[in-house]
């Protein structure tokens, strides 16, 4: 064991830690979630601490063999090392102070074994006076859950493009698969499956973008206005050189805000984002409601479509298959969502020249970028592209469904389509069958209104059958 102090006393460490007092401090107070802090998190904190290194040895303020124990030790935790000592709970007091200072302390260790000291001889590298130079908590930690955050999502905006290419490679396989139209989950008219398709193509496509343009919002960072956004203990030149080495070491266009005080005290960047998020995930959501209820059955429900089966699905049922990748999209929905409400709140609950919410902030935001990644990954490649159509369960469903009469009802009217349409429920003789038996329409005409590509258009399906100058309603037909 070895001992350090802060200014509220000692504590003991183990030796082969390289978190020092500030950090066990925070272990005995934040015992929350049981979650340490974010790998991306733990990642940009370090690319933080080497461009501020880098800059401050420019600008003459750090010794040049401390910037560059500093710098090689934080290329270590960029390259994954010692991501184990990173000990402190995500959510905690403190608007992520003890975060912050994990990140030090451990630089600040690493660093002195390299110029020949030992742990906690912070006169060699000193976490507060020199891994921390020109910086505070309220612009680090606001800069690295941006960088985490754009880390992530470039993940996660491939994986909504990959998605929306498998659903319209669906949509052009099922081009030719009529099935019934479906609104108020009653029988409407007829679709295709690969028009049903392209629609979903469409909303994730939409998805993507929407990610993309509320991620621009994340690249203007806070840096250098220390602790109230007024730039105090950090030179103009850092403040300039710390965002170009930023843009450097990530290969992303970060910038300066031109507001400091404002990027330090206001966090709606951010509850913009989790928004885009949440409403994704709310399409992803129908969409999956959608594919659980037309794999319903497969004896006694729709069974239009055929998902993979992924698992049994009943520790009592022989034989049941569920559908449980789409329902895990369900549920990873219905909990961005619940994320984007607490995002909400803590954005909400700033005061004056901080929001100290943002670890609770970071913790949700990182927790729905995950999730909606991972859904994505399972909907994509352990469902949508292993998906049939069951032909003959959906041409069956049209031929038995009312909703055909509404391509009818411009040749025989709209009264009496509503007779056929009774006299169908009553009996429960097709409605094609009744057309035929009273000879309202001829057997040919009734395949050409019928036909998939007349019904799944713009127009009157059979338009050519109307005589010239009629009026649709069909008053008399050819």
């Amino acid at each position: 064991m070895r001992t350090e102090r802060d200014f509220l006393g000692e504590m003991e460490l183990p030796d082969d830690a390289y978190y020092g007092v500030q950090t066990k401090r925070a272990v005995h107070n934040f015992s929350i979630t049981g979650h340490k802090i974010n790998r991306d998190l733990i990642i940009a904190l370090a690319i933080i601490k080497k461009a501020a290194a880098k800059a401050n040895v420019k600008t003459g303020q750090l010794p040049v063999d401390v910037g560059t124990a500093v710098v090689q030790s934080a290329e270590e935790i960029i390259d994954g090392k010692w991501h184990e000592q990173f000990v402190a709970d995500s959510i905690q007091g403190g608007a992520g102070t003890s975060i912050n200072m994990n990140a030090n302390e451990v630089i600040a260790n690493l660093a002195i074994e390299k110029l020949g000291g030992k742990k906690g001889n912070y006169k060699i590298v000193s976490p507060n006076n020199h891994v921390n130079m020109s910086q505070s908590t309220n612009d680090v930690i606001p800069t690295a859950i941006r960088i985490a955050t754009i880390r992530k999502t470039n993940r996660l905006i491939k994986e909504i493009v990959a998605l929306g290419d498998a659903l319209s490679c669906k949509a052009e396989e099922f081009s030719r698969v009529l099935k019934m139209g479906r609104t108020h989950l009653q029988d409407a008219v007829p679709i295709t499956l690969g028009q049903e398709f392209n629609a979903y193509a469409s909303a994730v496509n939409r998805a993507s973008k929407r990610v993309k343009a509320a991620m621009t919002k994340l690249y203007c960072i806070n840096m250098g206005a220390t602790a109230v956004g007024t730039g105090l203990n950090a030179e103009p030149e850092y403040i300039q050189e710390v965002v170009r080495q930023i843009g450097i070491l990530t290969g992303e266009a970060f910038v300066s805000s031109p507001n400091l005080v404002d990027a330090t005290q206001n966090t709606d960047e951010l509850a913009e984002f989790s928004s885009a998020l949440k409403v994704s995930a709310l399409a992803l959501s129908k969409i999956a409601n959608d594919l659980r209820l037309m794999a319903s059955g497969p004896k006694c429900g729709f069974n239009e479509i055929l998902l993979p089966a992924m698992q049994p699905g009943s520790s009592i049922m022989p034989g049941k298959i569920n559908p449980v990748i789409p329902e895990v999209v369900n549920q990873v929905a219905f909990q961005v969502c619940g994320n984007d409400l607490t995002i909400s709140l803590a954005v909400e609950a700033g005061q004056f020249e901080l929001n100290v919410m943002e670890p609770v902030i970071a913790y949700n935001l990182f927790n729905s970028i995950e999730f909606l990644t991972n859904a994505i990954l399972a909907l994509n490649y352990n469902c949508i592209t292993n998906i049939k159509a069951n032909l003959e369960r959906c041409q069956e469903m049209v031929d038995n469904s009312i909703g055909i009469i509404t391509a009818i009802s411009p040749h025989i009217g709209y009264e009496k389509a509503c007779a056929i349409s009774r006299e169908s429920l009553t009996s429960g003789m097709p409605v094609k069958e009744i057309i035929l038996a009273q000879n309202l329409v001829s057997v040919e005409r009734l395949e050409v209104i019928l036909s998939p590509e007349e019904m799944t258009k713009p127009g009157i399906s059979g338009k050519q059958f109307l005589l010239p100058g009629l009026k649709e309603g069909g008053e008399k037909a050819v």
